[in-house]
């Protein structure tokens, strides 16, 4: 309850030094609106249901695209902590791209996919898949040589001893790569829902792009809110709870938080 308290003093000093910014008159209500127009924007689109239904479309492309980044990178990652030839190639490919910027997917996928839902997908993949690589490869690497000993004198070998032993125990860096991983999910649907119009949906970054359009700035911060909202919502119900488990079940992590 302490740690909650201290979080929630700590916002809303933010928001009265936002206010107070907006009431000092040094930048224009129509660049700068105050917490309170915001929050008017924010209820009227949940009322209205626009909030609502642009945060399940966002979220239905946000789970498609990182299950199938997760489900490409996996593999790959657990296939290059085998040979330092993959590693010096895909493992290299998986670094380097990592490093690219989500929008820089965005004209290749318009290209090869057109204004469609594949267009999206492809840009959310692309920005997750390289990150899940790296962190698997890193967890298996990193492991301690004991288990794989251990698991061939009792006589695990090949698939089985990965599936039950090198991924098990590299569970608690890949968690900390799927988290990254939705990050950068996040990061590149948001990319793509800004610069892909579709009829099929209009996610949270359709509503981003339409309210810098109309220079509607309570919109553009309302939606810029819910977006953190949701991502920090994601890390303390999904992620946090289960690294945590990990780092104490195999005791990687003497702390806990």
């Amino acid at each position: 309850m302490r740690r909650l308290a201290v979080a929630l003093l700590f916002f809303a000093g933010l928001i009265l030094l936002w206010d107070l910014a907006v009431r000092s008159g040094r930048w224009s209500a129509v660049l700068l609106p105050s917490p309170a127009y915001v929050a008017e924007y924010i209820w009227a689109a949940l009322l209205d249901g626009t909030l609502l239904e642009s945060t399940w479309v966002t979220l239905k492309r946000l789970l498609v695209g990182y299950a199938a980044g997760v489900l490409i990178g996996l593999p790959l990652g657990l296939l290059t902590s085998t040979s330092q030839l993959l590693e010096d190639t895909v493992g290299a490919l998986a670094l380097g791209l990592q490093t690219l910027p989500s929008v820089c997917w965005v004209p290749l996928a318009l290209v090869w996919f057109g204004q469609t839902e594949g267009a999206m997908l492809f840009v959310v993949i692309m920005g997750t898949v390289w990150s899940v690589i790296i962190a698997t490869d890193h967890g298996a690497r990193n492991i301690p040589p004991i288990y794989a000993r251990a698991a061939r004198t009792m006589g695990s070998e090949g698939f089985h001893q990965w599936t039950r032993v090198i991924l098990p125990a590299s569970l608690p860096f890949l968690v900390s790569g799927m988290k990254q991983g939705w990050a950068f999910a996040w990061r590149s649907l948001m990319a793509a829902e800004i610069y892909v119009t579709i009829l099929t949906g209009f996610g949270l970054g359709h509503l981003l792009h339409y309210g810098r359009e109309l220079n509607a700035m309570d919109q553009v911060i309302g939606i810029m809110i819910v977006i953190v909202v949701i991502g920090l919502l994601a890390d303390r119900l999904l992620f946090a709870p289960w690294e945590r488990f990990l780092h104490v079940r195999w005791g990687t992590n003497v702390k806990s938080s």
